[in-house]
């Protein structure tokens, strides 16, 4: 995937929504974690980095991408500077003066040796952007293993140490229910087997259809009870 189209599909501006079938919860996601990439310190882990789609949102004098091998992200695509074991974080306490992490935890079973570990290796007065969905398809099979709702991450964030300072929640009820109407859509036979036939559905079927719910979320009350993704910037709890 180059660059540019990485960028187009992971952080895509407002136009893109012509040729980006997940350009909801993409959006929602990009403008999100852009607005608190002004925390980041001098030491920065993107932990579950995979292909790291968005490093160029972080200015920061040592970014270290962390992953492990086994996943069901391909290997190819990884940029991983560190490769570890699933449960021990080769770093030393309170390495970091700043750790990412986006739609990582879903794919981890041992989550809370997982948060101890990042926990860990965070500096005291550091911080943690973290992303999870909330609603969304099973990706990544078989490695695709909780959703987690705005309730049960704080609880998880707090029982290992973290102070929640912010939380957002990603889209409404309506941009998400049309969200999920078109990547429906967008995996029946044809449109998913042909990349011509799912560019020409794009954007003559998903972009409309993106644009109204957009519209729609404007023009009616918002109610985020449904919702895409938990954004979350939480600090090591003061002992």
């Amino acid at each position: 995937m180059s660059v540019f189209w990485q960028r187009l599909q992971y952080c895509p501006p407002y136009w893109a929504v012509i040729i980006n079938p997940n350009f909801i919860i993409r959006r929602g996601l990009y403008v999100a974690i852009k607005r608190f990439t002004a925390l980041v310190g001098n030491r920065m882990m993107d932990f579950g980095a995979g292909s790291a789609p968005y490093r160029h949102l972080f200015k920061c004098a040592e970014y270290i991408t962390v992953d492990i091998e086994g996943s069901g992200h391909p290997q190819g695509k990884k940029v991983a500077t560190v490769y570890y074991d699933g449960k021990s974080l080769p770093f030393p306490d309170g390495h970091f003066d700043f750790i990412f992490s986006a739609e990582v935890l879903e794919h981890v079973f041992n989550v809370d040796e997982v948060l101890g570990e990042l926990n860990r290796v965070l500096r005291p007065d550091g911080r943690i952007l973290l992303t999870t969905p909330f609603v969304w398809v099973e990706h990544e099979q078989p490695y695709d293993f909780a959703r987690y709702s705005s309730f049960g991450l704080k609880h998880l964030l707090e029982r290992h140490g973290f102070e929640i300072e912010e939380f957002v929640k990603t889209t409404g009820y309506i941009e998400t229910m049309f969200q999920l109407g078109i990547v429906y859509l967008s995996e029946l036979g044809l449109v998913r087997k042909f990349k011509l036939i799912k560019l020409f559905m794009t954007i003559v079927v998903f972009a409309p259809l993106q644009i109204f719910g957009i519209l729609l979320t404007l023009l009616l009350p918002r109610n985020d009870t449904l919702y895409l993704n938990n954004v979350v910037v939480a600090s090591v709890r003061a002992q």
